[in-house]
C-alpha cells in the first residue's frame, strides 16, 4: 500500500471512531456517565457490582475513574435531557440500564461509546444491527431470554392456589415491557389464566392501576421496567394490603417485600458489563463487541411475605429457588 493510501485509510478509521476513546492515554483518568433509569438507592447493588468489576480490571473510582451519575428516578421523560447532559460533559463512555435509557443515549450521540448493562430486545428496539455484530457505538448485555415470562407465570400458578385471574402492571411504551406482557398472556392462556394488564407511565399511576383491578384478581405480575423498578417498595406494600402475591423480574424487588422473582441475575450482568467497558476504554470498537446473553439466573422467594399473605410455598417450588428470604 502506498504511503498516501495508508494515510487515507487511517484518517477514515479515525473519523469513524470516538474522539474521547482515541485520545485516551495510559494513566489518564477516564470519565464514565452512568445513566440510571431508577434511583441511586434502587440501583445501588448493580452500581456496586459494576464498580467492583472495574476495580478488578484496574480502574478505581476516585483514582483513574470518574463516574458522573444521572438518575431518571423512573421518569422516562427525563432521559433525553440527562443523556444530552452527559454528552455535553464529553464523557469517555456512557453506561446505561434498560432499553429507554439506552435509546436516549444512542439518540444523544453517535460517537461516544454506549454500553448497556442490561436491556431487552436489543435488535428489535433498534439499538444494534445484530447481536453478533452490533455496529455503531452501542453494545452490551441483553437480558431478553425466551420463556422467562412463561416460567414466572408457571411459578405463580404453583404457589397461588386456584390461580385463574392475574393482574399485571406494565408500560406498553417500553419495548421490553410490550414483548414481556405478550409472553405472559401466551403462557397464561395455556394455564387457563386470564390476564388483566394495566399500564403505568408514572408513579402517580400505580395506585390508580391497583384500584382499577377487579377484586377477583388473585396475584400481580410486575414487569421489570424503570417506572416500576423505581417504585418497587411502594408496589409491594400496596400489593400486601390488597393481599396480592407478586411476581417480579429481579431479586431487588423481592428484597423490598415482593413474594417472588425469576429472571437473569442483573447484578451479575452489571459486573460483566465492566469487561465490555474495559475493552472499549482500551481501544476496541463497540460495534465489534458482540452483545452478550445472561449466564446466571435468579429465582428468589420471600417467605416472610408469603407468611404475611397466608401462603404456603410448596417444597417443590422452594427446591428450585437460588435464594430464600426468611
Amino acid at each position: 500500500m502506498r504511503r498516501g493510501e495508508f494515510l487515507s485509510v487511517m484518517v477514515a478509521a479515525l473519523v469513524g471512531w470516538p474522539l474521547s476513546v482515541r485520545a485516551l492515554q495510559p494513566g489518564r483518568s477516564v470519565t464514565i456517565g452512568l445513566l440510571g433509569s431508577g434511583t441511586a438507592a434502587s440501583q445501588s447493588n448493580w452500581t456496586a457490582a459494576f464498580l467492583q468489576g472495574m476495580q478488578e480490571l484496574g480502574w478505581v473510582e476516585g483514582r483513574d475513574l470518574v463516574v458522573e451519575y444521572r438518575w431518571a428516578e423512573g421518569d422516562t421523560d427525563r432521559l433525553a435531557s440527562l443523556a444530552q447532559d452527559l454528552v455535553r460533559l464529553k464523557v469517555d463512555l456512557i453506561l446505561t440500564h434498560n432499553t429507554p435509557p439506552t435509546l436516549a443515549a444512542k439518540a444523544a450521540t453517535a460517537t461516544i461509546p454506549v454500553v448497556f448493562a442490561t436491556t431487552g430486545d436489543a435488535v428489535g428496539s433498534g439499538l444494534v444491527s445484530s447481536l453478533a455484530r452490533p455496529g455503531g457505538n452501542v453494545t452490551g448485555l441483553s437480558s431478553m431470554q425466551p420463556d422467562t415470562a412463561g416460567k414466572r407465570v408457571q411459578l405463580l400458578h404453583e404457589v397461588v392456589p386456584g390461580l385463574r385471574r392475574l393482574g399485571a402492571l406494565t408500560d406498553v411504551g417500553n419495548p421490553y415491557s410490550a414483548r414481556d406482557i405478550l409472553e405472559v398472556q401466551e403462557a397464561a392462556q395455556h394455564l387457563d389464566v386470564e390476564v388483566q394488564a394495566h399500564e403505568v407511565r408514572s408513579g402517580a399511576d400505580i395506585i390508580a392501576a391497583l384500584r382499577s383491578m377487579p377484586d377477583r384478581v388473585q396475584a400481580l405480575y410486575v414487569t421489570a421496567v424503570p417506572v416500576l423498578l423505581a417504585h418497587g417498595a411502594r408496589i409491594n406494600a400496596l400489593a400486601q394490603v390488597a393481599r396480592l402475591p407478586t411476581m417480579h423480574g429481579v431479586r431487588e424487588m423481592v428484597e423490598s417485600g415482593g413474594l417472588m422473582s425469576y429472571g437473569p441475575d442483573w447484578t451479575d450482568m452489571w459486573r460483566r458489563s465492566a469487561d465490555v467497558v474495559d475493552k472499549i476504554l482500551r481501544g476496541t470498537r463497540p460495534g465489534d463487541i458482540p452483545v452478550q446473553q445472561p449466564t446466571a439466573f435468579d429465582f428468589v422467594v420471600n417467605l416472610k411475605t408469603a407468611k404475611a399473605l397466608g401462603l404456603a410455598v410448596p417444597a417443590s417450588v422452594l427446591q428450585q429457588a437460588t435464594a430464600v428470604i426468611q
